[in-house]
């Protein structure tokens, strides 16, 4: 059966201030969809991010049933990016992340239990864990999540088919390999490394660099998205990847290029722990569908690259207060003990 949402519903975004949730309310208010967004604002949600773009906003936390129903009023569909994402924050602390990923989807998936709602749960490619052998995970592989914030998002992810085959509930999954583009929190490698680089500091690579990930364009992921929650089917996982596998020094290199910037600014830092060496995802499912990349990563990488080149007034004042401190903590003593081991050497 293929669960369909016409155009013109009512449909609720939680998450929506955040990354990849404020490029999927532009999508669809920018094809003329009514749309609301439930958003708790933590450090990555953003208003900026939706600033101009015509919605009905709540402040909220989907692991509040009360503050879900209210949003959720009359909506034909729950598509669900609220996520704490970071994996270094998921070691520095992992907490917020089972109660955010594990119970808020449970909340989520209540509601449109009780209202007969479409529902779309947005994952990640890191649920199925390290590949470094080789090979594409499918959907229908075992999840072997490796951090906090992957085994919380596997847990998330596992209600759904539960739910839809307990309850019937009308519900689908996404897992999308790592997204980059504009308005990305600068935490992130791309941003991170970025904006770093325009203002002369050192990028932080961790360990020989050369792990390996599939990077997906954010427009792409959200084409992706919305396709699975008009056309795809109940109680299945639909995995959107960019196809376009690259070592992690390499994409620091090519920031490094794109900007002109000195090559000695690539500073080789302690690993973190359990660090999964490679992800790939098998698209043949959502491609099924008529899904395909539109966007080339070199050609992503530059306008991504441009749009931080000329939006200093975006980011600057992120880079400051609660990040500072998350980045020294991060940061600092890596820093300092890669120097050291220069002078050493």
């Amino acid at each position: 059966m293929t669960a369909r949402i016409d155009p013109g519903a009512h449909l609720l975004v939680t998450g929506g201030a955040g990354f990849i949730g404020s490029h999927f309310v532009k999508r669809l208010v920018a094809a003329g969809e009514d749309v609301v967004v439930l958003d708790k604002l933590t450090y990555s949600g953003n208003p900026a991010n939706l600033e101009g773009v015509a919605h009905e906003f709540h402040e909220g936390d989907i692991a509040d049933a009360e503050a879900v129903a209210g949003a959720a009023r009359g909506c034909a569909a729950i598509v669900n990016f609220a996520a704490e994402t970071h994996v270094d924050r998921s070691i520095l602390g992992a907490t917020d992340f089972g109660r955010t990923e594990f119970f808020g989807t449970q909340v989520l998936l209540e509601e449109v239990r009780r209202t007969g709602a479409r529902f779309v749960q947005v994952s990640t490619d890191e649920v199925y864990g390290d590949l470094e052998t080789g090979g594409a995970a499918r959907e229908d592989d075992p999840v072997r999540p490796s951090s906090p914030y992957s085994v919380a998002k596997a847990a998330g992810d596992l209600h759904v088919p539960a739910y839809v085959r307990t309850f019937g509930v009308n519900a689908s999954i996404t897992r999308g390999s790592n997204t980059y583009g504009p308005n990305q929190y600068p935490e992130k490698l791309i941003p991170l490394f970025v904006t770093n680089a325009l203002d002369g500091e050192p990028l932080p690579l961790y360990g020989d660099g050369r792990q390996v990930r599939d990077w997906l364009h954010v427009e792409d992921h959200c084409a992706g998205i919305e396709l699975v929650l008009r056309e795809g089917e109940p109680g299945r996982a639909y995995n959107v990847g960019g196809g376009d596998e690259r070592e992690n020094v390499d994409v620091a290199n090519a920031i490094l290029n794109l900007l002109g910037a000195d090559a000695s600014l690539l500073r080789h830092v302690e690993d973190r722990p359990g660090h999964d060496r490679r992800y790939s995802l098998d698209t043949s499912r959502l491609r099924g569908l008529g899904w395909a990349p539109r966007h080339g990563f070199e050609e992503g990488l530059h306008g991504t690259v441009e749009w931080y080149r000329s939006r200093r007034d975006w980011w600057e004042p992120i880079k400051s207060g609660e990040f500072r401190a998350y980045y020294e903590q991060q940061y600092a003593a890596r820093l300092a003990g890669s120097q050291a081991a220069a002078r050493a050497g």
